[in-house]
C-alpha cells in the first residue's frame, strides 16, 4: 500500500459571508488549494464533498457537491456527497484517503463548505436539531440530564436567551465528566481562556479578542458549566485538501519539503455502550487503531487539534486520546502546558471556540491547520519541533457520545 500525502490545503477565513454561497466559499477553498499544490484541475481523480446544512437553508438535497464542484471545472469526475455532522468534511478526508489506498485514483480532493448565517435566527439553531435520534428526542434528553445528575447548576447559570440545543448535549457531558475527573469550571474557563489567546495570531479566525480565566468565567451564562466564550460561534466557511500516492508525488512533481504525510485516518461511529464504558467509547477505541496504524505513541504528538465546540469537548477528546494520564487534561489546561510553549499544544488555530464553526467545513480547517504546523508556516502561533500531529473531529450524537469520530495522524514527508 503506497503512502498518501496532503500536497495542498485551504481555508477561507471563518466567520460572517452573508455576501457568499456555498457554490462561493467551495470555489475559493477549491482554487487556494489547487493554487497551495501547484496541481491541475485535470489531475483530479474524484471529488469528496462535506457539507450538512444547505439543504435546511436552501433546499439543496442529493446533489450538493456537484452543484459547487461542476462550475469550478470539476466535471466528468466521481464526486460524493458526505454528510456527518461536524465531523462531515473528516469523513470526506478519511474517503479521499480509502480512494488512495484502494488504488481507485492517485490525486483527489477532499473539501467542505458551510452557509449557517441568516436573517432567520430560528432556521439557524434547528438546523442542529437533526444531528441525534429525532425519532427518540425523549429518551436522548433523559439519557443526557441522568448523565449529569451528580451536579446540579447553581440558579442563574441558564440563559434566557435560545441557544443550539447541542450546549445542553455538552452541558450534560460536562457534569458527568466532571463528576468523574474532578474537574472544574476554571479548568473549563482555562481551555477557553487559551484558545481565544491562540486566536489572536490566527488571520483566519472568526474571533480574535483574547481572553483571561477570570472574563471567560465572567460572562453571560449558557447553561452549567459553561459560559459563552467557552462555546463555539455559528459560521460559515469553506476548508480544502488535495490528497495524492507517493507515485502521483514523484509523476506530477508535487514539492515534497511542503507534502505532509498521512499516517493515520480511522472514522469510527458510535456504539450501544454503558455510559460509565468509557474503555469501548467511538473516540478511545479510534485513537487506538490510529496510533496503531501510524505506528507511534501517543507521547510522541507534539500538537492537536481537538473538537472544542465547547471547551468541554477539548477536555473529553484529549482524554479519549489518550494524551496524558487518565484525568490530566483539565490540570494541563490550567497550567498552560497545552498553550502554545507548553508540553502538548492544542488548537493553537484558536479552535472552533475562536477559530470558528462552519460545520462541513470544520475537519478539514482543522487539518489544514496541523499541515501549516507540520510545514512551519504558522508565524507566531508555531508550535516549536513539530514532528506528529493529531485531529480529532466528532459529529453528531448517538446516546452517549459522538455519532462519528475521526482521528488523523500527520506526519512530516
Amino acid at each position: 500500500m503506497e503512502n498518501i500525502y496532503i500536497v495542498g490545503v485551504s481555508m477561507t477565513p471563518f466567520g460572517r459571508h452573508m455576501d457568499k454561497s456555498v457554490k462561493q466559499l467551495t470555489a475559493w477553498a477549491v482554487e487556494d488549494a489547487l493554487k497551495d499544490a501547484g496541481c491541475e484541475r485535470k489531475w483530479i481523480r474524484a471529488a469528496f464533498f462535506g457539507n450538512t446544512a444547505q439543504g435546511h437553508f436552501d433546499g439543496q438535497h442529493m446533489i450538493r457537491g456537484q452543484v459547487a464542484l461542476l462550475p469550478i471545472g470539476l466535471g466528468g469526475i466521481p464526486i460524493y456527497n458526505i454528510e456527518g455532522a461536524c465531523a462531515s468534511s473528516s469523513a470526506a478526508f478519511n474517503l479521499a484517503v480509502t480512494q488512495l489506498r484502494a488504488g481507485a485514483a492517485d490525486v483527489v480532493l477532499a473539501v467542505g463548505a458551510e452557509k449557517m448565517y441568516s436573517d432567520d435566527k430560528a432556521k439557524m439553531f434547528s438546523c442542529f436539531e437533526s444531528a441525534w435520534d429525532v425519532e427518540t428526542l425523549d429518551e436522548n434528553k433523559n439519557c443526557l440530564a441522568d448523565m449529569g445528575r451528580d451536579i446540579v447548576p447553581p440558579p442563574g447559570s441558564q440563559s434566557e436567551k435560545p441557544y443550539s440545543p447541542f450546549m445542553d448535549v455538552y452541558a450534560a457531558l460536562g457534569r458527568a465528566f466532571m463528576s468523574r475527573f474532578g474537574v472544574t469550571q476554571r479548568q473549563i474557563a482555562a481551555v477557553a481562556a487559551k484558545n481565544h489567546v491562540h486566536s489572536v495570531h490566527n488571520e483566519r479566525s472568526q474571533y480574535r479578542k483574547p481572553m483571561t480565566i477570570d472574563e471567560v468565567l465572567a460572562a453571560p451564562p449558557i447553561t452549567y458549566p459553561m459560559t459563552l466564550p467557552m462555546c463555539s460561534p455559528i459560521s460559515d466557511g469553506a476548508a480544502a485538501a488535495i490528497l495524492c500516492t507517493e507515485s502521483a508525488l514523484k509523476k506530477y512533481g508535487f514539492d515534497r519539503s511542503r507534502a505532509v504525510k498521512v499516517m493515520a485516518s480511522v472514522l469510527r461511529s458510535g456504539s450501544l455502550r454503558a455510559a460509565d464504558d468509557y474503555e469501548n467509547a467511538c473516540t478511545p477505541q479510534a485513537a487506538k487503531e490510529a496510533f496503531e496504524q501510524a505506528g507511534i505513541s501517543p507521547s510522541e504528538i507534539n500538537v492537536a487539534e481537538l473538537h472544542d465546540a465547547t471547551a468541554i469537548g477539548e477536555l473529553i477528546t484529549f482524554e479519549g486520546l489518550g494524551l496524558r494520564e487518565p484525568g490530566m487534561s483539565g490540570i494541563l489546561a490550567e497550567r498552560g502546558e497545552t498553550s502554545l510553549g507548553g508540553s502538548i499544544v492544542v488548537n493553537p488555530s484558536g479552535g472552533l471556540e475562536s477559530k470558528g464553526h462552519p460545520i462541513g467545513a470544520t475537519g478539514l480547517g482543522q487539518i489544514f491547520e496541523l499541515v501549516e504546523q507540520l510545514r512551519g508556516n504558522c508565524g507566531p502561533r508555531q508550535v516549536e519541533g513539530v514532528r506528529f500531529a493529531i485531529q480529532g473531529n466528532g459529529g453528531g450524537l448517538w446516546r452517549v457520545e459522538e455519532a462519528l469520530e475521526h482521528i488523523a495522524i500527520l506526519g512530516k514527508a
